[in-house]
C-alpha cells in the first residue's frame, strides 16, 4: 500500500474532532471523512463509519493489517502536522 495523496479537508478548534481527511491510494482508491481525534493521551485516527440498525458504528473502509493501519495513521498524523505548522506561519 503506497498512500499518494493526502488532504487535510477541514480542520477544527474547539472540539475533539481536530480534521477530516482524504486519502489517496496507489493513486487509484480515495477514502474521504477519515478523523483525526483528540483522544485522553494523543491523537488518533478513525476511519469513515456508519451506524448500522443495532446503533453500532461501523468502519466503511479501513486497513486490514496492523502495520497497514499504523503506517496509514503516522502518515495522516504527520500531515495534519505539516497543515497545522503551514497555517501557524501564514498567519505570522
Amino acid at each position: 500500500m503506497n498512500i499518494t495523496d493526502i488532504r487535510i479537508r477541514k480542520t477544527y478548534e474547539e472540539a475533539r474532532l481536530k480534521a477530516l481527511v482524504s486519502v489517496t491510494v496507489d493513486s487509484d482508491l480515495a477514502v474521504h471523512d477519515i478523523k483525526v481525534i483528540q483522544g485522553p493521551q494523543r491523537l488518533f485516527v478513525a476511519m469513515p463509519s456508519r451506524r448500522d440498525e443495532n446503533g453500532t458504528f461501523r468502519d466503511i473502509a479501513h486497513p486490514i493489517t496492523t502495520q497497514g493501519r499504523e503506517k496509514m495513521e503516522q502518515a495522516i498524523l504527520q500531515a495534519y502536522e505539516e497543515h497545522l505548522a503551514q497555517q501557524e506561519n501564514e498567519s505570522l
